[in-house]
């Protein structure tokens, strides 16, 4: 049972180490090439304009 928790911490450690770094690394390019900039502020307004337009839809 100790080895389970073990591996279960050690997986658990690698996948937040890959997370934050895949996180560094598109925030490095966003600040690198400005049109990866726009496209992630014009994909999160067209989600949040569908999101708000779902809301209505379902009230």
């Amino acid at each position: 049972m100790m080895l389970l928790r073990f591996l279960l911490c050690l997986f658990a450690f690698i996948g937040a180490l890959a997370a934050a770094g895949a996180l560094v690394a598109s925030l490095v390019l966003i600040l690198r090439f400005p049109p990866l900039l726009i496209a992630v502020v014009l994909a999160c307004w067209i989600s949040s304009r569908l999101q708000n337009a779902y809301r209505k839809t379902s009230e």
